[in-house]
């Protein structure tokens, strides 16, 4: 049985100066950022909505103009930071500016000087940011998970992988791009979890299995290697007898070192174990034999993990989809489904939290209407059940999950994760609520 226990407004002190707009939240670190209608941003650090509110709290402000923002765990041997990565359009969109922030240890936000050497990759001292030379263009999406982040440029049509590594005492760190994906079809979502890259296509999911696009692309770094000819058995000026020498070099070693270039591939490459899943339900078999069109219209607008190897997916018609993947890395789609949820309303907001543990369980979901109710569902574990069940059966079960409405007093314009079992709402009246149920 779930019951609604808590339901707060959200109080900042101080309070936000402009419309918001946009809500992100990490849990790790309890840091609220609030997006403006101005495309500015504060970020809160430490902010528990169901605590009593702390006095004041010193609030670090990131001018606009802003395009897209993300969290990142920043995970060492020894410890995990929370960073805060923002994207702008710089010298009249024709680059883009990654300004980086962490969580110091007096629990404040501050900005972070990045080490880069890569051809397109930039430090600005003056502004403290990295310019990519990457035409920002209309739209640019940002999204993180561990040590990794990705960001697509639509028009750009390019998919950009960078692991993120500290350095020192953490307020420096290295940033390496790792993988560029050609992409000739739109993306309409980008997701990174503990081990894939999901990009949001027309008529479904593309899934890139995460560690080759970290690894890079190892290449040889031997310098050039020059034949020398021989006198009387000897080498001319060399005091040795090699054959082969490095130019410039003649101390008879070879430096067998090996540099990372990014990997390169296509969006619709079969390498690296890529697959695409499409949405599948039985309006879409009705369509078989035309090709799909119905199929190709609809677009995957958002792709949230679940836990194990499994992930909820929001088309933009409103329906939400059930994707599990196997573990192995082959091009093949046998092994990934995509089953579609039935429910009796049209999904415009989704939000769950991310369980990257290896513990099996129920997960509360929060899906809403855009209007003035949500809905709490439970999804148990479906690994026995999606492989021993038909799908009518997986339908019933999830239909009967949805056990908790909530009926809000503003019309819903976003709704991020809080914890487990928690959420925050933005309402349309600038307001802030946090629910929690149990």
């Amino acid at each position: 049985m779930v019951v609604l226990t808590h339901a707060r407004q959200l109080r900042l002190n101080p309070p936000p100066s402009a419309t918001i707009s946009s809500v992100i939240y990490d849990p790790t670190s309890l840091s609220l950022a609030l997006m403006h209608s101005d495309s500015s941003f504060s970020l809160y650090p430490h902010i528990s909505p169901f605590s009593p509110p702390p006095p004041s709290t010193t609030t670090t402000v990131v001018s606009p103009p802003s395009s897209s923002a993300t969290f990142l765990r920043l995970r060492t041997t020894t410890d995990t930071d929370v960073m805060f990565i923002v994207s702008s359009p710089y010298l009249a969109g024709t680059s883009i500016l990654l300004r980086f922030y962490i969580i110091r240890n007096d629990n404040q936000f501050a900005r972070v000087r990045v080490i880069c050497n890569q051809s397109d990759l930039v430090f600005d001292e003056k502004r403290l940011g990295v310019l990519v030379k990457v035409n920002h263009g209309v739209s640019v999406k940002l999204a993180a998970s561990i040590n990794v982040f990705a960001m697509y440029s639509f028009s750009d049509r390019k998919v950009r992988v960078f692991a993120v590594k500290g350095v020192g005492d953490g307020d420096v760190v290295k940033l390496m791009r790792t993988a560029v994906i050609d992409c000739e079809s739109p993306v309409f979502a980008v997701s990174v979890s503990t081990g894939f890259l999901s990009l949001g296509e027309e008529g479904g999911v593309r899934v890139f299995p995460l560690r080759p696009l970290v690894k890079g692309r190892k290449v040889s770094d031997k310098p050039k290697v020059q034949k020398l000819k021989l006198v009387n058995g000897m080498v001319s000026g060399i005091g040795g007898s090699g054959l082969y020498a490095k130019t410039g070099k003649f101390n008879g070693s070879m430096d067998r070192s090996a540099k990372l270039k990014p990997l390169k591939l296509r969006q619709n490459s079969q390498e690296c174990g890529v697959r695409f899943v499409p949405f599948k339900s039985k309006e879409f078999e009705d369509y078989e034999s035309s090709k799909g069109p119905l199929m190709m219209s609809i677009k995957a607008v958002s792709i949230q993990f679940l836990a194990h190897n499994k992930f909820l997916i929001l088309d933009s018609d409103g329906e939400l989809y059930l994707l599990s993947l196997s573990n192995h890395a082959s091009g093949s789609e046998s092994g990934h489904e995509m089953k579609k949820l039935t429910l009796t309303m049209k999904v415009q907001n989704l939000a769950v939290l991310p369980d990257d543990s290896a513990i099996a369980g129920p997960k509360t979901v929060w899906l809403s209407d855009g209007q003035y109710t949500i809905h709490a569902i439970i999804l148990s574990d479906m690994d026995s059940t999606a492989a021993n069940e038909n799908e009518t059966n997986i339908e019933e079960k999830i239909q009967r999950s949805a056990t908790q409405v909530i009926f809000t007093s503003e019309k819903i314009q976003e709704i991020v994760p809080l914890s487990a079992n928690a959420i925050l709402l933005l309402g349309q009246a600038n307001n802030i609520f946090a629910y929690a149920i149990s």
